[in-house]
């Protein structure tokens, strides 16, 4: 998150705190006016967390401390909290120099291509990533793309990955402890998400599309009735873990309940999408102009505002449960 000091230099600026350049139709107005009530929240966050980590740098799985990853990670603290939440720094330390040997490995020369050409076409409009960086972070999206695909044969390179590392590397700032975050996120949080026949991710949208049955049968009919899966408008949301789907510090705090309940936030996110836009949805016409409302949804007022949007979120939602997930996950597979 960002701090006080730098906050009012990033107004008006092109590039945020993580490197993205601002779009044409940023509204800074509002962005301003967000962050002006925003800054007291992040310093008294800081605040309890700092206290909380107390010099340790780690914590233990608690109501209190799912109740603070759910009000937002401070920036300074998220890396860590991430490798601790999820384990990967215990799979990191119990793996010594696993890393840089799979470095060392030869890579099949087909896999290596397709990692080559979406280098270029990862965030090109982030000062880090774009073609011309002069001090960029593509050469460590290989290196730790290429590392899991050794390690990982049955999945090898899945379009998507390439993003997902990309930000690991903003937030971490290190490719050892990102490609270990990004063993513990396939392996345990995504289970099937990019897999070649991407079967995990598959279900997981029949999920969503009864998830929202449940909770608007009119909007789950609508979409039915113009045939429009799940799928073709919500597949990004998931494969992308809604980045460039939502503000960037939106997407952060999502990750921050990501990595420590794992994937029903997902869920939670995404039912608050579609129901914060039921009347959009239900006057589409048909399934062209349903794949469009879909589009707009990122361009929404109370998407910018993290901390708003993820209160909405753990409201719209309740109750969720993950059995229940887990059920309807287990129809949907038999069904698929």
């Amino acid at each position: 998150m960002m701090s006080a000091s730098n906050s009012n230099d990033l107004h008006r600026s092109e590039i945020d705190a993580y490197g993205f350049k601002h779009g044409e139709d940023f509204d800074y107005d509002s962005y301003e006016e967000f962050m002006s009530r925003y800054l007291s929240i992040l310093a008294r966050r800081a605040s309890k967390w700092n206290k909380l980590l107390s010099g340790s740098g780690s914590v233990k799985r608690s109501s209190k401390v799912k109740r603070y990853v759910r009000k937002g990670i401070p920036n300074e603290h998220r890396g860590e909290m991430w490798m601790c939440v999820s384990k990967a720094k215990k799979l990191m330390d119990s793996n010594e120099g696993l890393y840089q040997r799979l470095l060392g490995q030869e890579l099949d020369p087909s896999i290596q291509s397709e990692i080559d050409i979406d280098l270029h076409r990862t965030f090109p409009e982030n000062i880090y990533f774009c073609n011309d960086a002069t001090s960029g972070k593509q050469d460590s999206l290989r290196n730790v793309l290429k590392a899991f695909a050794n390690h990982n044969p049955e999945i090898g390179y899945c379009q998507g990955l390439n993003y997902v590392v990309a930000m690991l590397l903003i937030v971490l700032k290190d490719e050892e402890k990102s490609f270990f975050l990004l063993e513990k996120l396939t392996k345990q949080i995504l289970v099937g998400y990019y897999s070649k026949n991407l079967r995990g991710l598959n279900v997981d949208q029949m999920v969503l599309g009864e998830l929202v049955k449940l909770r608007n049968p009119n909007i789950a009919s609508h979409m039915e009735n113009k045939m429009a899966p799940w799928s073709l408008v919500c597949m990004k949301w998931f494969v992308c873990l809604y980045l460039d789907i939502l503000p960037i510090e939106t997407t952060l705090r999502i990750w921050d309940c990501l990595f420590y309940e794992g994937p029903k936030i997902l869920f939670r996110v995404a039912l608050t999408l579609v129901l914060q836009n039921e009347e959009s949805i239900l006057t589409a016409r048909d399934t062209s102009q349903i794949v469009e409302r879909f589009r707009k949804v990122k361009s929404q007022p109370l998407n910018m505002d993290c901390h708003t949007f993820m209160q909405k979120v753990f409201l719209d939602s309740q109750p969720l449960k993950m059995a229940t997930i887990d059920k309807l996950r287990s129809e949907c597979e038999q069904n698929l």
